[in-house]
């Protein structure tokens, strides 16, 4: 019982640790010139749900690829997001890296999980991590498209490396239907009475 507290200590605090992402925001819009970017938190959520609608149109496992897309940017309560104009001239420690000073004293089964998926969605080449990588790019180009349609016009190159990047027919053509809708489309034509 004793061994118990101080990794449900630690797991307690990895947990108000990512808590963070809700604060933390989405540094590379503001190149862009988006004054209120959506949080970290926002963006892995979508990619979340990105990720397991991409994987059950690929023949991928949906939760594993969720599982993967929740904690692709857990490290940015500790390193931030860094734009990739930025890394240019910073050196950061690898995901794996910060992932394990993350969850160092939280329970060891939530140590191996987190670090298990973590150096998978880094190092991996299953569909489930190929899925999972599209779903962070196309997670980006849609907030992008928003963000157009909102009256940013600095956005077209997160829209094109973006759409460059995807890998999957089924994030290429959900790419494809997403810069030809506007973000309330889905309205207009699912709920009319």
């Amino acid at each position: 019982m004793a061994d118990e507290a101080p990794s449900t200590r630690g797991t307690t605090g990895f947990l108000l640790e990512m808590g963070m992402l809700k604060r933390s925001k989405r540094t590379g819009w503001w190149i862009a010139g988006v004054k209120d970017p959506e949080s970290i938190a926002e963006h892995s959520f979508r990619v979340g749900v990105v990720g397991a609608v991409l994987a059950m149109m690929e023949g991928a496992d949906p939760a594993k690829v969720a599982l993967m897309c929740l904690f692709h940017d857990s490290q940015e309560t500790r390193v931030s997001d860094i734009p990739h104009i930025s890394r240019r001239y910073l050196t950061a420690a690898s995901n794996e890296e910060v992932t394990a000073d993350q969850v160092s004293a939280a329970h060891p089964a939530v140590a191996a999980g987190v670090q298990g998926v973590v150096a998978e969605y880094e190092n991996g080449t299953s569909l489930e991590v190929v899925v999972a990588h599209d779903a962070d790019k196309l997670e980006c180009l849609l907030q992008a498209v928003e963000y157009r349609e909102q009256g940013c016009g600095n956005v077209q190159n997160w829209i094109d490396t973006s759409l460059a990047s995807l890998k999957t027919p089924s994030a290429q053509a959900l790419a494809q239907d997403a810069l030809t809708m506007s973000s309330i489309e889905w309205q207009q034509t699912y709920l009319r009475p």
